[in-house]
């Protein structure tokens, strides 16, 4: 698992929750508003959640970005050969 997108009963904001271990990354996230490491003891190995219906929430490009520098820490070295940065999901 490299990202968690939240719930959809609605019981929780919307948000998303991933691992950056890239310390510039890292910083950013925590600017945006009400960004915080993400709870069960995640935060302390760099995931993060970002709420996204916050105002001044992250563009989507870059919440791609941070997707793939999660799924790039998280994935097997042999499944990132294959995957190149035009085959990603733009939103």
């Amino acid at each position: 698992m490299f990202v968690f997108l939240g719930v959809g009963d609605g019981s929780y904001p919307l948000g998303v929750t991933v691992k950056l271990k890239d310390d510039e990354a890292h910083a950013h996230a925590l600017t945006c508003p009400g960004a915080e490491p993400a709870g069960y003891g995640l935060g302390k190995a760099g995931w993060m959640r970002v709420p996204l219906e916050e105002k001044g929430a992250p563009a989507a490009e870059l919440l791609c970005d941070w997707v793939e520098e999660s799924y790039r820490v998280i994935a097997p070295k042999c499944w990132q050969r294959s995957w190149t940065r035009s085959e990603r999901l733009i939103v």
